[in-house]
């Protein structure tokens, strides 16, 4: 697989199969992406690698959150407070996309919240990365992560894994901090489930769209 193809196939999985990672791959596929560009070189992305018994307890756990009703203070807004256009409309249609997929309707808010938890449980994927950032890091280390994980993610496409990046965990940084044992100083940024799809699942059918090249590029003397 080129690069081409790996980013061409590259997609949010939300239902997986219940087949084992290979672990000695994942290091090494974790190892590689640490290539990805940063900004004078801090490397700003810690990664916790989470599977088999801590996985299972790392579920149950969200099991027992989310029927509890528990809400913790959120690290930070995943979308702003005021999002405007285009931006919302991506984000409803995505939405609108994804529960067509799977066949609940825009009313049936019972199925959506069903639907919306199982985030929590990493849409059944065997393994997951947790990404946290030093507290003193700014936007452009952000952005390193960003860079870091989107080179973990083609290097999956490229070994036959599928992935899905999760920044819902940030609703949840109290948990997690105590699951992982972060450092005050240290705070969650997202997970990334990793295994391989189930093509049969209708969630998988989506394809989500992008916006043409005229909508957000502008070209001057080329």
């Amino acid at each position: 697989m080129n690069v081409s193809e790996a980013v061409a196939s590259r997609r949010s999985v939300r239902a997986f199969l219940d087949r084992p990672v290979d672990g000695v791959l994942l290091r090494r596929l974790l190892e590689q992406a640490a290539r990805a560009p940063s900004g004078g070189n801090l490397q700003p992305w810690h990664l916790h690698a989470v599977g088999g018994e801590e996985m299972l307890r790392l579920k149950a756990i969200m099991r027992e959150r989310l029927a509890g009703g528990a809400q913790e203070t959120p690290e930070y807004f995943v979308y702003p407070q005021q999002l405007g256009e285009p931006y919302r409309r991506y984000r409803y249609e995505l939405g609108e996309a994804l529960y067509a997929e799977l066949g609940i309707a825009r009313e049936d808010r019972a199925g959506r919240l069903k639907q919306f938890a199982r985030n929590f449980q990493f849409f059944d994927a065997p393994l997951a990365v947790f990404c946290s950032v030093d507290r003193q890091m700014g936007p452009p280390q952000w952005s390193d992560l960003g860079m870091y994980l989107q080179t973990l993610m083609l290097l999956l496409r490229e070994a036959g894994l599928d992935s899905c990046p999760q920044e819902c965990w940030s609703a949840y940084p109290k948990t997690i901090a105590e699951f992982l044992q972060l450092p005050a100083e240290r705070m969650l940024f997202c997970a990334v489930a990793i295994g391989y799809a189930d093509e049969q699942a209708p969630v998988n059918r989506l394809r989500s769209a992008r916006a043409p090249l005229a909508d957000f590029a502008e070209f001057r003397g080329i």
